[in-house]
């Protein structure tokens, strides 16, 4: 049995997100095939996630005991390392992710616990463990000339492969904000494509 952490990101209210939508989608197909794993739903939002404080910077950095699993901070650090598979559902805010989304990753940033620093360098802790992300677009980022302006994905990639996690997929609906283009026909494209991905996920 494996451990699914479904991590969604979004300040609408449920039934509006189209981010959710395709991302409820995959989940609902994933049971369907995976039906005897555990998930786990973690709305940021819902959390209250906040910025760092100086104390929690020193819980971070400091000694590890037991008593840490319960820190309101560090357990989201413990939460991520326990699970087997993440599927992260936000939508781009201004070229990048939002600064919620941020600050989670920087509860789950934990030496440690995700990751440990070497006399080779960091080396991740989630390693043989797998991802992937389900976002949504206002415009087109994924022609060449538009590309280096999404920093999203890029980022999301990059942090968990830092953990150890490169089996890492992305699945997006964009150009949505665009005038002409058929929306629903785009989301529903995605909805398809993360079904057929959660059955093997």
């Amino acid at each position: 049995m494996s451990k699914l952490l479904y991590i969604k990101v979004n300040a609408k209210p449920e039934g509006i997100s189209r981010t959710f939508k395709i991302s409820d989608h995959f989940i609902g197909a994933y049971v369907q095939t995976h039906p005897s794993d555990e998930i786990i739903t973690l709305d940021l939002y819902k959390e209250g996630i906040k910025f760092l404080s100086a104390e929690d910077i020193q819980s971070i950095y400091g000694h590890k005991t037991e008593e840490s699993k319960k820190h309101p901070v560090l357990k989201y650090a413990y939460q991520f390392a326990e699970a087997d598979k993440y599927v992260i559902a936000e939508p781009m805010w201004n070229l990048s992710i939002p600064a919620i989304l941020k600050a989670y990753i920087d509860y789950i940033t934990v030496s440690g616990i995700t990751f440990n620093y070497t006399e080779d360098g960091p080396v991740g802790l989630c390693k043989g463990k797998k991802a992937v992300h389900i976002t949504t677009r206002g415009g087109q980022y994924l022609v060449e000339l538009k590309a280096a302006f999404e920093m999203g994905d890029r980022y999301l990639r990059t942090i968990f492969g830092f953990f150890g996690i490169t089996d890492f997929t992305t699945i997006v609906a964009e150009e949505l904000d665009i005038v002409g283009k058929d929306v629903d026909a785009i989301v529903e494209n995605a909805i398809q494509k993360a079904q057929e991905l959660a059955k093997t996920f």
